[in-house]
């Protein structure tokens, strides 16, 4: 309806009355925002720093125990002394084989001096991008693994083989093939950075404990036989080759799967812990 308002004097003018006006929808209300949950802890929200805090003290025990040259050889020297007790020393066979043999000895180089590193990690991100549900489980086994390996390094520093006197007849196979690789004689580190690592940390071997966390992940989380078949594999080729390059004693190897399975163990406990705590927590704030 328009009605016409008019001064005395001026033109009428025609103003739309305020009925006509159509009425304004309100705007849609969408359904309330979730209220924010309670802050993880910081050991689930940190991720990849833990892992690296953990490498990189691992690398840097060397710190620790740099001093301790003599007593590292002497544990060696006592580790091979038990093996030969109890009739099982396969360190100097193999390590005499690979030495012999160029085609042994250069690939077991390349295979110590890069799978440590490579495989773990791949397989750790493998767990991250398609177990999502194993991956706290995996990363925390890992981390675990890793400190109790650090604690051996510390408490009980062992040279490995190719350190001990030439007596012992050991050769250093990466050193006799530095030529053809990047790393140096300082046990598959490449050139340049033998000196901030740690090279008496053979008690533990950490190769072989991460090499059996693979070879579990990879045997229980994937469905392929080629992966499963891999997994089973891939631990004992990495304990033949850390002897034969005389990298570590097969009580090292033994240690490394005792770490492996502690780790586990201690996973377990944390879990139910963390649970108990989580619990507790929601508990006291109903």
């Amino acid at each position: 309806m328009l009605h016409d308002y008019a001064r005395p004097g001026s033109p009428a003018v025609t103003v739309q009355a305020e009925a006509d006006v159509p009425p304004v929808e309100p705007l849609p209300v969408g359904p309330p925002l979730p209220a924010a949950g309670p802050r993880r802890p910081w050991w689930r929200r940190a991720r990849w720093e833990l892992l690296l805090l953990v490498y990189a003290a691992y690398d840097g025990s060397r710190l620790l125990v740099s001093g301790n040259q003599l007593q590292a050889q002497h544990h060696g020297l006592r580790l091979l002394s038990i093996e030969r007790a109890l009739g099982m020393s396969p360190e100097h066979w193999l390590n005499r084989a690979f030495a012999a043999h160029a085609w042994l000895g250069v690939p077991a180089d390349f295979l110590y001096a890069t799978l440590h590193y490579v495989v773990t990690a791949v397989v750790l991100f493998w767990v991250w991008r398609y177990r999502r549900d194993h991956y706290v489980r995996a990363r925390t086994w890992l981390l675990l693994m890793t400190t109790l390996g650090l604690v051996g390094f510390v408490a009980y520093p062992t040279a490995p083989p190719r350190l001990l006197e030439d007596a012992s007849g050991f050769t250093d196979i990466l050193a006799l093939h530095a030529s053809i690789g990047w790393w140096s004689g300082g046990g598959g580190v490449p050139k340049g950075l033998a000196t901030v690592t740690n090279e008496y940390a053979a008690m533990p071997s950490l190769h072989v404990g991460w090499a059996i966390w693979c070879g579990v992940l990879l045997f229980q989380l994937t469905r392929s036989r080629v992966l499963r078949v891999l997994g089973v594999l891939y631990p004992l080729t990495i304990a033949v080759v850390v002897m034969g390059t005389a990298n570590h004693y097969l009580l090292d190897c033994v240690a490394g799967a005792a770490v492996a399975v502690l780790g586990l163990y201690a996973t377990g406990l944390t879990g139910r812990l963390g649970a108990r705590i989580t619990a507790w927590r929601a508990a006291r704030r109903a």
